[in-house]
């Protein structure tokens, strides 16, 4: 993982209501509508937080359709696991160096 990568993932879980979306998705998929309900949040703004945490790969979204044809959008938690320390850092920084020794030359 590069730093921005790094600062995606860390950007993504550092806002309070990401951490309110991961929290109802930790259950299970949600559409996309029921969970902007849960949440009391408009569907426009829960769409910018979804984008950002599927950038980050937090979560993942799934077009279906439902009993009527309609197209529903669902939404589920990816597994993942948060591990960080100095050396992680270190390394993700190290990897953008040697990446920009290489674009360079």
């Amino acid at each position: 993982m590069g730093s921005e990568e790094l600062l995606a993932l860390l950007a993504a879980l550092g806002h309070p209501q990401r951490l309110r979306v991961m929290a109802e998705l930790a259950d299970g998929r949600v559409y996309v509508s029921e969970l902007a309900r849960r949440l009391g949040m408009s569907r426009p703004l829960l769409y910018m937080h979804l984008e950002r945490l599927e950038k980050a790969g937090l979560v993942v979204g799934a077009l279906e359709l439902g009993e009527d044809g309609t197209p529903l959008k669902y939404w589920e938690l990816v597994p993942f696991g948060l591990y960080l320390n100095a050396d992680i850092i270190r390394l993700a920084v190290q990897g953008d160096d040697a990446a920009g020794d290489k674009t360079d030359g």
